[in-house]
């Protein structure tokens, strides 16, 4: 488990993948893409990345999907409210990071669901992390802010507050003039339906 870690940063990501894709109307995490399922892209992505410790949250369907996973560099943990909505898969990750890493500086926050995250992208968020000292690193695209999204751990307890299915959006909207952006021209592309996912470029 361990990774040899930067003096400069100290960071952890977070994969929240606890949904039942009640719209696709099967696990999304399991979809193949480019040789893959959506959400070993995301792992691997992350575990190429400087981060030192990678969460993935389950919930729905855990048990079927960790079987298709390799679970042996990352910390996979069970969110059992679920339903309650995305802060409660927030909170679980972040205290499995904060039981596993205590003195994390900051977490990246990615969904399974965006194909086109990679680990160039996620090196960004922390390189601009660190040479503009801002508390949120939001990527941009379609005129919002959204995932994968970096939070210093100024913002941990805030996180902790969240209720419900906004998960931090709240927090990018009460912070937006505070935050830093990376332009991620690709990321408004996320699988929610049939029609989305047999849309994606092969």
């Amino acid at each position: 488990m361990q990774r040899q870690e930067s003096s400069a940063q100290k960071i952890g990501v977070i994969i929240l993948a606890a949904g039942k894709s009640a719209r696709l109307g099967s696990p999304k995490q399991l979809l193949n893409y480019r040789g893959k399922t959506l959400l070993q892209h995301s792992i691997d992505s992350a575990l190429a990345s400087r981060a030192h410790k990678i969460i993935v949250v389950l919930g729905a369907k855990k048990t079927t999907i960790e079987q298709h996973l390799d679970c042996s560099k990352i910390y996979l943990i069970e969110n059992t409210l679920w339903e309650s909505g995305m802060a409660s898969s927030i909170h679980f990750g972040l205290k499995k990071l904060l039981e596993v890493f205590p003195d994390a500086d900051a977490v990246i926050f990615m969904v399974c669901d965006q194909p086109f995250v990679n680990t160039e992208l996620l090196n960004q968020l922390m390189d601009t992390q660190l040479t503009t000292t801002k508390n949120i690193v939001a990527c941009s695209y379609e005129q919002t802010l959204g995932t994968p999204v970096l939070f210093h751990r100024n913002l941990f307890e805030e996180l902790h507050q969240l209720e419900g299915d906004s998960g931090a959006k709240s927090l990018l909207k009460k912070y937006e003039g505070l935050c830093e952006t990376v332009n991620f021209d690709l990321g408004g592309i996320d699988i929610d339906t049939r029609e989305n996912y047999f849309n994606l470029p092969k």
